[in-house]
C-alpha cells in the first residue's frame, strides 16, 4: 500500500460493505476500509468463491450469513479493520481475508460499550504492551500492510507518546480521529492535535475528522492522507472534485447492491443515513424504505 497524498473512506459500521467501497472508489477514494469485524465472528468463517457474483466470500459456518465480502476489482486498495484484544486470535482472523486484502489494520479508537467492556476498540488505548503483542505478532506473519486507527488522548503528549510506540512496534501507517473517547460527532475535530502526531512520526498519518466537502482534504495540512467517514455516507461524490447529487449517488448506490447482492439490512441503513441527512425519514421515501423487505423493493422506492 502506497501512502502518499490519498483520499481515503473510513471503516463505517453497516456501510462499508463491497457496493459501497466500490461506489467510493468509483467517486475517487484511493483506499477504502470494510467496516470493523470482530476476530471471534471472523474465525468462525470459511471462504467460498462465489463465481455468480465473481466475489470471494467469507461466510459464517452452518449460516449463509456472509461476515465479509470482496472482490478482485478492489484488492489492491481494500483495508480489511479488525477489532480485537488478542495477538493470537487477530492472526488467525487476519490469516483468513490476508490473500484477498491490501492492509489489514486494527481498530483502536472505537469508543462503542461492546468494543470497550470486550478490550477491543478505544479499550487498547491504555494498553500499549498489547498493542504492540497484537502488531508485531501480525507482522512477523503476514505479508500485508499493518496499521491502526486510534483515538486522541487526554492530552496531545499523550497521544504522540502512543504514537511513537505504535509506530515502534511496526505499522506502515497510523490513522487518527482528531476525537477523544468521551467526544461526539457534533464536537469539532482537533486537527491541530492531529498535526503534532505527524510532526512527531516518520511514518505516514491518516487524518480524520470533519471533512465534509472535497475542499476539506486541502485543509487538513500535514497529513499524508486524509480519510472520511459521514462526509463519504451522506454523499460519496466527496471523493470527486465535481460533487454529484445526492439522489444521483443513492441511485448507483443501490444499482450497487443490487448488482453484488448486498445484505438488505446494510442497504436500507446506509440509505437511511442519507435520507435523514438530507431529507426526513418522515416523508415518503423514508417510510419507504423502512418498509422494505428486500432490495427490490428498494430499487422501487
Amino acid at each position: 500500500m502506497e501512502y502518499k497524498n490519498k483520499h481515503v473512506l473510513a471503516p463505517m459500521v453497516r456501510v462499508g460493505t463491497l457496493p459501497f467501497r466500490l461506489l467510493a472508489a468509483q467517486y475517487g477514494a484511493d483506499i477504502t476500509y470494510g467496516e470493523e469485524i470482530i476476530d471471534h465472528k471472523m474465525i468462525k468463517c470459511d471462504r467460498h468463491i462465489n463465481e455468480y457474483l465473481g466475489t470471494t466470500d467469507f461466510v459464517e459456518r452452518g449460516t449463509e450469513n456472509v461476515v465479509f465480502r470482496t472482490c478482485p476489482e478492489e484488492r489492491n486498495r481494500v483495508v480489511f479493520q479488525m477489532g480485537t484484544s488478542n495477538a493470537v486470535r487477530a492472526l488467525t482472523a487476519a490469516q483468513l481475508v490476508s490473500k484477498d486484502v491490501a492492509a489489514i489494520d486494527i481498530n483502536m479508537g472505537c469508543p462503542k460499550s461492546f468494543s470497550i467492556s470486550g478490550g477491543m476498540g478505544a479499550a487498547l488505548l491504555s494498553k500499549p504492551e498489547l498493542i504492540h503483542d497484537i502488531i508485531t505478532t501480525l507482522k512477523r506473519n503476514l505479508d500485508n500492510t499493518i496499521t491502526c486507527k486510534i483515538r486522541l488522548l487526554k492530552s496531545s503528549e499523550d497521544t504522540v507518546e502512543l504514537a511513537r510506540r505504535i509506530e515502534k512496534a511496526g505499522v506502515s501507517a497510523l490513522a487518527v480521529h482528531g476525537r477523544r473517547v468521551p467526544d461526539r460527532p457534533r464536537d469539532p475535530a482537533k486537527w491541530d492535535e492531529i498535526a503534532d502526531v505527524v510532526a512527531a512520526l516518520s511514518i505516514p498519518v491518516i487524518a480524520n475528522g470533519d471533512v465534509f466537502e472535497y475542499e476539506d482534504f486541502e485543509r487538513i495540512k500535514g497529513a499524508t492522507c486524509v480519510m472520511v467517514a459521514r462526509g463519504a455516507l451522506w454523499n460519496a461524490s466527496i471523493f470527486s472534485p465535481s460533487k454529484s447529487s445526492w439522489e444521483d449517488v443513492k441511485r448507483e448506490y443501490v444499482r450497487q447492491c443490487i448488482l453484488w447482492d448486498n445484505d438488505v439490512k446494510s442497504t436500507k441503513h446506509t440509505l437511511k443515513e442519507m435520507i435523514a441527512h438530507y431529507s426526513s425519514l418522515e416523508l415518503a421515501e423514508g417510510k419507504a424504505v423502512i418498509k422494505s423487505a428486500n432490495t427490490e423493493n428498494v430499487a422501487m422506492v
